[in-house]
C-alpha cells in the first residue's frame, strides 16, 4: 500500500488537471463579492466610520511621506 500523503496529493492533482477542473470564478461567486462588498460599505457609512477611516489614511500617508 502507497503512502496516504502521496496517494492524496496525487488524487488532488489528477482532480486538477483532470476536465472537471474549476475553471475560475462563476458569476454568482462574483455577485456574492460584490453583495458583501456593498453591505460592508453601507455598514461603514451608516456607522459614520467614513470621516474616521479617511483621516487614518491620511494621517498613515503622511507619515509615511515624511509629511
Amino acid at each position: 500500500m502507497s503512502n496516504p500523503i502521496r496517494r492524496r496529493i496525487r488524487n488532488r492533482t489528477t482532480r486538477l488537471r483532470g476536465p472537471a477542473a474549476d475553471r475560475g470564478a462563476s458569476s454568482i461567486e462574483y455577485a456574492g463579492i460584490v453583495i458583501l462588498v456593498a453591505g460592508i460599505i453601507l455598514a461603514i457609512r451608516a456607522l459614520g466610520l467614513d470621516a474616521m477611516i479617511s483621516g487614518a489614511v491620511a494621517n498613515a500617508v503622511s507619515a509615511v511621506l515624511g509629511g
